[in-house]
């Protein structure tokens, strides 16, 4: 057995289709017409409740119980594209955690949970070329010394 991919059910596929490929810049890979699967590694349905014969009231929205995670290098310039935007729900503000990364929470047009995160290896990078040592990025950002170290090679390179 070999595990695909994550399938999230939409009302209106065009829609969604649409907002993953502005907003995230996700190529359709392959596109059925009802379901889009993306070159990110996940789905979308419309009508999954015909699909999977349940009943239509039992798909539930706003369930906040998973979410799709993006990463961007440029945290700034993503927060200002989505700022552009009039019809982004936000399940919470740009924030920072413990580890240094920022990241914002949104909703799809489908109400499924959205996190983009600051990549942790441009973090990495950003406090290696500010001078820290592998040792205190490592500490800073929490993560292992193997990780800051890929990071500082990939600087050198």
């Amino acid at each position: 057995m070999q595990y695909k991919l994550p399938l999230l059910a939409v009302k209106d596929v065009e829609r969604s289709k649409e907002f993953y490929k502005d907003i995230f810049n996700q190529q359709v890979v392959v596109d059925f017409g009802k379901n889009v699967t993306f070159d990110g590694g996940f789905a979308i349905q419309e009508d999954f409740d015909w699909l999977t014969d349940l009943p239509k009231e039992s798909i539930v929205e706003k369930s906040n119980n998973m979410e799709l995670y993006f990463e961007v290098d440029d945290f700034d310039e993503f927060i200002d594209k989505l700022s552009k935007r009039n019809n982004i729900q936000y399940v919470h503000p740009p924030k920072k955690y413990d580890w240094q990364q920022r990241v914002i929470r949104i909703y799809d047009p489908d109400f499924h949970i959205i996190e983009i995160g600051e990549s942790m290896a441009f973090i990495a990078k950003r406090y290696l070329k500010q001078g820290l040592s592998v040792e205190e990025t490592s500490k800073l950002i929490q993560h292992p010394i193997e990780f800051v170290e890929y990071c500082k090679k990939e600087i050198a390179e």
